[in-house]
């Protein structure tokens, strides 16, 4: 789950600021909620409002273990709201709560929907071993349920079914589902649907065929945060047109060739400068508004990950950094659209973007994917059919491509 990129001027880094920097929302007060008031299956979710009081649905509730999810009537702010595409924003279910018994541990955010950790606005945080264990099981468990969520795209569904079962998925796992109620994000998952740059908001609207997804998972385990997300074909290769098979092939190939060059004593300006070549030869644009990240035990910090090219030096990449690369990728303008919800960025053109997204761990001897494919994950044909390496990518560590070595000999079915 990406930020909102802060102009390198500014020197100020995005989580810091309570202010439109971060996923380009405005501040609100905090709506503190007692868990005693969450627990619940009647649900009153006011709209937070862009200035003043208001407040969101409260992200857990005391022994809640059956939520009654109803169908909640939403309205664009502005009914006059002019759309840059065919998508249109669907009914959404109430927000589902999180038993605390039932995680190993919840976000301060939480309850009122505020982060409180801050992470350094500039240094950039050197992973300790217990840190790195921890990071590596958080990663995991976010694969796994986004695997999950993968599963259940096809024709006919819903994203807020995905939502739901992305949901119970972290919980099975003893996590918290980061993006629920930060900063009153109203879900437990992102799901990015055609011309959704990111931060769609899971709704009632079925899946069609030819759609392309992205599905952006964040869980939060034993203290630390894992991200990460991946496109999905709805009906497969053979039901999306020849122009989203290019657009999902760029930006996945873009991504991968990026995550190579990543390794101890590099300048993090190599990763936009490398993305941005290869997308703007193939005619595509790179989304500028919105940034990879540091993460660990807060959601978003130090470094700023710029998908474009800065000239400028930026700090040298160190054994210990774990952070996120994930280029959002666009057939037409890379200027971000809001919608009224404050959330959902669309392209302001209403063409199509795709993204991919690992949280990564700069080792001793290049990088591995901490949120890495698993055996069981599906081989994609992006995967099958990359220029830059083909399989699954797990990072360019001796580990790393032993391990993708082991897994590629052994193919999943490709949806």
């Amino acid at each position: 789950m990406m930020m909102a990129t802060i102009p390198l001027a500014a020197a100020v880094f995005a989580t810091a600021a309570p202010s439109i920097h971060a996923f380009m929302l405005s501040p609100s007060p905090p709506s503190l909620l007692a868990p005693s008031s969450l627990a619940s299956t009647s649900l009153n979710m006011n709209k937070r409002t862009k200035r003043g009081g208001g407040g969101g649905g409260g992200g857990f509730g005391k022994k809640v273990t059956n939520v009654n999810i109803k169908t909640k009537k939403t309205k664009p702010k502005n009914p006059n709201f002019v759309y840059a595409g065919t998508l249109r924003p669907h009914d959404q279910s109430p927000t589902r709560l999180v038993d605390p018994d039932a995680v190993l541990a919840i976000p301060d955010y939480a309850i009122d929907g505020v982060p409180k950790k801050r992470g350094s606005s500039y240094d950039i945080e050197i992973k300790s071993p217990e840190d790195i264990t921890k990071m590596r099981a958080a990663g995991k468990a976010a694969r796994e349920v986004l695997d999950i969520g993968g599963s259940l795209v096809k024709a006919g569904v819903t994203t807020d079914e995905i939502d739901a079962a992305v949901h119970a998925a972290c919980i099975e796992r003893w996590c918290y589902p980061s993006p629920l109620n930060y900063r009153k994000f109203p879900k437990s998952c992102c799901t990015s649907v055609n011309e959704v740059i990111c931060h769609g908001i899971p709704d009632m609207r079925p899946l069609e065929d030819g759609d392309v997804i992205n599905i952006d998972i964040t869980v939060y385990l034993d203290g630390y945060h894992g991200d990460c997300s991946e496109m999905f074909a709805v009906g497969g290769r053979d039901a999306l047109d020849e122009n989203g098979r290019k657009l999902i092939q760029t930006t996945y190939d873009c991504w991968v060739q990026s995550m190579e060059l990543v390794k101890p004593g590099v300048d993090y300006n190599v990763i936009g400068k490398s993305i941005q070549e290869y997308v703007n030869l193939k005619g595509y644009s790179t989304v500028r508004a919105f940034c990879g990240h540091g993460i660990g035990q807060v959601f978003h910090t130090a470094p700023n990950i710029y998908h474009y090219t800065v000239n400028q030096p930026l700090d040298e990449m160190k054994p210990g950094h774990v952070f996120t690369i994930e280029p959002m990728i666009c057939e037409g303008l890379h200027d971000p659209y809001m919608w009224p919800d404050d959330w959902t960025a669309t392209t302001v053109d209403g063409k199509r973007s795709a993204q991919f997204e690992h949280t990564l761990l700069v080792t001793e001897d290049g990088v591995e994917a901490l949120t890495g494919k698993l055996e069981s994950s599906p081989l994609q044909f992006w995967e099958e059919e990359s220029t830059i390496r083909k399989g699954k990518w797990l990072g360019t560590s001796d580990n790393a491509r032993g391990r993708a070595e082991e897994l590629n000999s052994s193919k999943v079915e490709t949806k």
